[in-house]
């Protein structure tokens, strides 16, 4: 079983998000906590394998707090699971090593698609030696829905995370231009991972009309589904 730290400042929230990882086969709850200080307290006797982390805490934020548990030894994985969707906070979390990163709100299976991803890239690394460059990649990311298995070549899964984050940073659509300011890529680059990704159906095209010319074509994340959860609400639980 892979033990999990929950840690939400909603006490709410926290049971939910315990009730949705106990739903998920292989994983197990082993502790709550509410604040920075309570991670840093009891993660040393819980000693989790994962650590599935909202950033808003009352007393840290959650990516500082991650900084604090590596500088303390703790390896734990980290899953970020937050409102917080500015672009800087998740190429912070991509520099950090961030396991994951799920936007509130989100849908269970949404969650339980990450821990799943999660288990089969640990499965994959518990061997003392990697079998070949897929498992090399695997441990890179490279199996996370926003970085397919298979990317063209001259694409990397680094690069492809930040793409999507931008995209994701964005209210609404986002431009080739305006992704490629972000990100630090040509306009041409961002486009080549833009259009991948819509081949893939993880983002949509849309066509803004000017007043003359060719319309201009903007992207935007396919919507995942219905809300489920979201900080400070109390949803209903899905059956």
């Amino acid at each position: 079983m892979i033990s999990v730290l929950v840690v939400d400042d909603d006490f709410r929230v926290a049971r939910i998000h315990s009730s949705f990882v106990s739903r998920t086969d292989g994983f197990e709850v082993v502790g709550v906590a509410h604040t920075g200080a309570e991670v840093l307290a009891t993660v040393g006797d819980l000693r989790p394998d994962l650590i599935l982390l909202d950033l808003y805490l009352p007393d840290v934020f959650g990516l500082d707090l991650v900084n604090r548990l590596r500088v303390a030894g703790v390896q734990a994985d980290v899953m970020v699971i937050s409102a917080a969707d500015e672009f800087a906070t998740v190429q912070q979390a991509v520099q950090l090593g961030v396991t994951s990163y799920l936007l509130k709100p989100f849908r269970l299976a949404d969650l339980q698609q990450r821990l799943d991803d999660y288990r089969a890239t640990r499965a994959s690394s518990r061997s003392s030696t990697l079998r070949d460059q897929a498992d090399v990649d695997r441990l890179f990311g490279r199996g996370h829905p926003s970085s397919p298995e298979q990317l063209p070549k001259g694409m990397s899964p680094e690069t492809a995370r930040l793409v999507m984050a931008a995209v994701a940073a964005h209210d609404g659509d986002c431009s080739a231009s305006e992704c490629a300011a972000e990100v630090g890529l040509s306009r041409v680059s961002a486009r080549r991972y833009l259009e991948h990704f819509t081949a893939l159906g993880l983002i949509e095209v849309r066509l803004r009309y000017g007043s003359a010319g060719r319309p201009e074509r903007r992207y935007a994340l396919v919507p995942s589904g219905s809300a489920a959860v979201q900080s400070g609400h109390r949803p209903a639980e899905p059956t």
